[in-house]
């Protein structure tokens, strides 16, 4: 019977995930998808107010770490892309090519990101001089800037970062919050005086990101990005994938190292302290609403959402029960609420005049760590009720409310790590055995979807490519927990503690 009640309210159950995700974006009143431009979905209070929240531990490491908060403009002239297609043109020509950028002569631009934005070409009725187009990411304006406010070393570090939308006309299939043309973006971009220090400010990202997942309850592979896969802007990439419990893996955070590649493009320059002009070296950091996307597929459950107490809108959720026999019903609700608002705790009283089981219900969906009812037996025995959304229900006396509410969202914290890396332990498995046989490689059982694949690489390119080729799915690249004892490398069978990754990605 009550599979049959979900099934009226239209949630699938979650081992159908590709059903399952983005019906309940939806009944969970995250956003609304009906808006008519595919891929830009109107972002519902109850969703807004959940990012908002990842936004603010996002800011609360920003402000640890010393950058500070811009707002670059929406609008990017096309000259200012030009510039960096033909940046990113030759640095893959030269990359491609195996050879230093300074020895090469791009005559002819790639298209760059000119296939992803969307143009602006009038304003009003008027054609512009010079086209426009909106964001897709922000090197090319904020470095246009930062051109003009460095000067001298003692302007270093330039630590910057803020939250947009940016625009990219995405033609893959969207998906809320992991696939989607106007995106809810974090980027950070920071200019320093030398490689060193631009290394460093890496290791600060890493540092950052993990912070990050961990109040959001996710674990994550990190991985150097292969060389094909890193943005042709950058020396390196560096990216933390979650994975779905479809065995997908979802992108959530990069992190690239652009040395002084970009610098010498944009005339990015500083004088040092013996008076001589160096070239600046550059670093950016990027995350989106993926993240969001990560806490509804990985947490979530059949009955709906669950919320890590990090970023749920309402961690305590008041149900008056009975408020028709007395008044004093309403009256706790009202002084609990009271209290544990001053207690720092987002709270909210149910007072509609409907059945408890579907109040229930309703916030079940929603994913509400806690919720709390008080009716007139609770009142005369001093206690409430306590359902807990990770599974259970206590009887807490009144007069320990506020250390009991704090313990109960600490231990749905460890309950909703524990699961999620329970599931990240199940995703990975080894990567079959495998021989080379007249160049082609043959494993020893089947490929099979939903599954990321580990194992001991050290192999080129070349030998990369025959792995992607073999199984159909992506490298990951280089995991930054190298294995503890060598391995064999499964295309070379060199001894090696470098571990890599194959998935399907999202």
């Amino acid at each position: 019977m009550k599979e049959q009640g979900k099934a009226k309210r239209g949630i699938p159950v979650k081992s159908d995930f590709n059903s399952w995700y983005p019906a309940i974006v939806e009944i969970a009143d995250l956003v609304d998808k009906r808006y008519p431009i595919k891929g830009m979905d109107v972002w519902k209070p109850y969703g807004w107010k959940t990012m908002s929240l990842i936004d603010s531990i996002t800011r609360s490491e920003m402000e640890r770490t010393d950058h500070l908060e811009y707002r670059f403009p929406l609008l990017v002239p096309e000259d200012l892309l030009e510039k960096e297609n033909r940046l990113v043109a030759k640095l893959k020509a030269a990359r491609d090519a195996g050879v230093d950028p300074s020895e090469l002569r791009i005559e002819e631009e790639d298209a760059g990101f000119k296939k992803e934005v969307y143009w602006v070409k009038h304003g009003g009725e008027n054609e512009l001089d010079i086209a426009m187009f909106l964001r897709p990411t922000s090197e090319t304006p904020m470095y246009n800037m930062f051109s003009l406010w460095i000067r001298s070393h003692a302007d270093l570090p330039l630590k910057t970062y803020q939250i947009v939308n940016t625009f990219r006309y995405e033609t893959k299939q969207t998906r809320s919050f992991i696939r989607v043309r106007e995106i809810h973006f974090f980027e950070a971009h920071t200019v320093h005086k030398d490689e060193e220090n631009a290394t460093l400010q890496i290791q600060e990202d890493a540092n950052i990101v993990q912070n990050i997942l961990d109040k959001l309850c996710l674990p994550n592979i990190i991985s150097k990005r292969p060389l094909w896969d890193t943005f042709p802007g950058a020396w390196y990439t560096t990216a933390a994938d979650v994975i779905m419990p479809n065995g997908r893996t979802l992108q959530v955070a990069t992190y690239h190292h652009y040395r002084d590649q970009w610098a010498k493009s944009f005339d990015l320059t500083y004088e040092d302290e013996n008076g001589n002009i160096q070239f600046c070296h550059q670093t950016t950091f990027g995350m989106s609403e993926r993240l969001l996307g990560a806490i509804v597929g990985i947490h979530g459950d059949d009955s709906g959402l669950i919320l890590p107490p990090s970023v749920s809108p309402i961690q305590v959720l008041i149900m008056p029960i009975a408020t028709h026999i007395t008044d004093d019903v309403m009256i706790y609700s009202n002084k609990i609420k009271k209290e544990l608002d001053e207690n720092g705790l987002r709270t909210k009283i149910d007072d509609r005049n409907i059945r408890p089981g579907n109040k229930h219900y309703d916030w079940e969906i929603k994913g509400v760590p806690i919720r709390l009812e008080i009716g007139p037996k609770d009142i005369s025995k001093e206690q409430c009720i306590i359902s807990i959304r990770t599974g259970g229900k206590e009887t807490i006396p009144l007069n320990n409310l506020i250390p009991s509410i704090f313990s109960t969202l600490e231990s749905i914290n460890e309950v909703l790590k524990s699961r999620a890396n329970e599931l990240f332990d199940k995703m990975i498995l080894p990567l079959p055995k495998s021989d080379i046989i007249d160049g082609n490689i043959v494993f020893s059982e089947p490929i099979n979807e939903g599954i990321v694949y580990e194992f001991p690489f050290d192999g080129n390119d070349a030998d990369a490519e025959l792995l992607e080729r073999k199984t159909g799915i992506t490298l990951l690249g280089e995991c930054n927990r190298p294995y503890k004892n060598p391995l064999p490398c499964v295309i070379t069978g060199k001894l090696t503690t470098k571990k890599q990754h194959l998935a399907r990605m999202y």
